[in-house]
């Protein structure tokens, strides 16, 4: 399983029953899909960077859950539906194997730097027919 955190906008002017109810359903579509929910987090009332119908701020919910292609896929459908979500971004947060970087080369002595320089310093002979 991969894991997964999607940030959801909703309208600020929601009671809490509303609330309730959207973070209900997503706790359902994780649960029903043998997704695992790690957290939901209320960060609160913030102001957007524009306004989306015609709302200048919105409620923003943090969502972390371990689950597949097909749990994401009814998570954001349901989403979509929604009327009182504004906005809402899903992102694979799977740990990736690390890179390998090279190791970095040990510096020079300086009989390596001085023959550098004399190859440097060589004249260029060109040939003009």
């Amino acid at each position: 399983m991969r894991k997964y955190e999607t940030i959801i906008i909703l309208q600020p002017d929601l009671g809490e029953d509303d609330i309730k109810i959207v973070t209900g359903k997503i706790q359902d579509v994780v649960t029903s899909y043998k997704g695992e929910l790690s957290r939901l987090d209320d960060w609160g009332i913030r102001k957007l960077a524009y306004s989306i119908r015609k709302c200048a701020r919105g409620r923003y919910y943090y969502v972390r859950y371990d689950g597949d292609a097909a749990l994401i896929a009814e998570l954001e459908r349901r989403l979509r539906l929604d009327e009182k979500v504004l906005r809402y971004q899903s992102i694979n947060i799977t740990d990736e194997p690390e890179k390998v970087v090279p190791e970095k080369k040990a510096p020079a002595t300086e009989s390596e730097l001085d023959e550098a320089a004399e190859v440097e310093e060589a004249p260029v002979e060109t040939a003009t027919e």
